[in-house]
């Protein structure tokens, strides 16, 4: 008689199993930071040309209008600015996800391609569920982070002045309120739009406090919560009066506090010697 032979089996063996799920585990760690960069990169990208075409409506503006260009704050009773409306986390407040509120009728809106993502850097992920309109009770995206270098025509009042804050107030530092005057430092070297943080975008302008330029650094200070943001891995978009735009990465931590989603920013105050005001304010204006 015969022996029966062996039966052989073609599966894994449970420890076999294992090396390839730790296999797959490694490479998979390898993979994720590359594709996040890879990612943030491409958000960098899109951010970017959004700028550049959010300024090129800007430029066109300014040629249609005698070298006139819109200033960059709005507010209650205000009007002349590129941008109406606040931004806030209030659900009710329409400006945070109804672009016909604010986006469409912003004077920049005919002259930006009547595009709505160039108000946007795609990075910003805030969300608000609005109380009426279409998308109310859905979470939904909030529709702006771009924010204009105060010092393009304040208010659009003569002088802007803050009570005891001499680095907030034209005079001595210079208001832009035609694109010829901004001589010093230059159109390349002027910042015109930020990407603002979510936790700080309000009204259309970012100030830059010029407090302790140039001289004495150990006076530097935010205006209040105007900070710039850093969707970009540490580092945030902005355009320039010439028309280009880049990410600039930034260098301390007080310029980057963590943000609280739904949570409005605290104001920042004082921040002596921080890297990131001096770069800004060589880019902001400059003394009268």
């Amino acid at each position: 008689m015969r022996a029966h032979p062996s039966k052989q089996t073609n599966g894994f063996t449970l420890i076999e199993l294992l090396v390839v799920i730790a296999i797959i585990a490694i490479l998979a760690g390898m993979l994720l930071p590359a594709l996040s960069k890879a990612k943030q990169k491409g958000h960098g990208i899109k951010c970017l040309n959004n700028m550049r075409g959010l300024t090129l409506g800007w430029t066109i503006y300014a040629t249609d209008h005698d070298d006139r260009i819109p200033f960059a704050g709005s507010g209650t009773g205000v009007s002349g600015a590129w941008i109406s409306g606040t931004m806030n986390f209030n659900p009710a407040n329409a400006s945070n996800w109804d672009v016909t509120v604010d986006l469409e009728k912003s004077v920049l809106w005919p002259y930006a391609g009547k595009s709505a993502a160039v108000f946007k850097c795609p990075a910003d992920r805030s969300l608000i569920t609005p109380t009426t309109g279409p998308f109310a009770g859905r979470l939904t995206p909030r529709i702006r982070t771009m924010s204009m270098n105060q010092w393009f025509g304040g208010f659009g009042n003569p002088t802007m002045v803050f009570t005891g804050k001499p680095g907030w107030s034209s005079p001595p530092w210079k208001m832009y309120r035609r694109v010829t005057e901004v001589t010093s430092p230059g159109p390349a070297d002027t910042i015109l739009f930020f990407d603002m943080r979510e936790d700080a975008i309000n009204s259309g302008g970012l100030l830059i406090s010029m407090a302790g330029s140039p001289s004495t650094p150990a006076q530097t200070e935010w205006c209040d919560y105007d900070l710039p943001a850093f969707y970009h891995n540490k580092a945030g978009g902005m355009s320039f009066a010439d028309g280009h735009s880049e990410v600039h990465r930034w260098q301390d931590p007080r310029t980057m506090p963590p943000a609280v989603p739904g949570v409005l920013l605290a104001n920042q105050g004082v921040s002596p010697n921080n890297p990131d005001i001096l770069w800004l304010q060589q880019r902001a204006t400059r003394a009268q």
